[in-house]
């Protein structure tokens, strides 16, 4: 398993991560249960290592497919603009996460405002890392891409001057 690969595999949690956390967190406000609350924690901790690895596997992953047929550099572009802020968000849950855990632990008063705040962080950074998905899934499966642009064009057409 090589870099590629790994950007592949790892890139679907920090998506499916932050809403399942996000979820869980709101289960456990709910039912006022502090363990729920922890797991959910958990959760937006692995999430935000996976979005790490997620990041630092990009530029492996770029380098392999920037050559392939009807692959559009802007998109490229595109996803990894937008994955640096989808990697701040999670960085930010994973960092409140810890925090949250710690308040938790500590039977602190802050526990129910805390896991509303890290709530509200992980609905951010699930649009952010959903987005940034939605992007890098459309350097290859190009039939999701919605729109025609035509300033769009295959990284291999670039400089040729047929």
């Amino acid at each position: 398993m090589d870099q590629t690969h790994l950007h592949l595999l790892i890139t679907h949690f920090p998506i499916f991560g932050s809403i399942l956390g996000g979820l869980v967190l709101a289960h456990g406000l709910w039912t006022k249960s502090n363990q729920t609350k922890m797991a959910a924690y958990n959760l937006f901790i692995i999430s935000a290592i996976g979005s790490g690895i997620a990041y630092l596997t990009g530029e492996a992953a770029e380098e392999r497919v920037e050559n392939i047929q009807g692959v559009v550099e802007a998109t490229i572009k595109q996803h990894e603009e937008f994955a640096l802020f989808a990697l701040v968000s999670l960085i930010v849950l994973g960092v409140g996460s810890i925090i949250g855990l710690f308040l938790t632990l500590r039977k602190s008063k802050l526990i129910t405002t805390t896991a509303f705040v890290i709530l509200a962080i992980s609905l951010i950074s699930f649009g952010l890392v959903a987005r940034t998905g939605y992007l890098g899934g459309q350097i290859r499966h190009t039939e999701i891409n919605s729109s025609n642009n035509p300033n769009s064009t295959p990284i291999e057409n670039e400089g040729d001057d047929d």
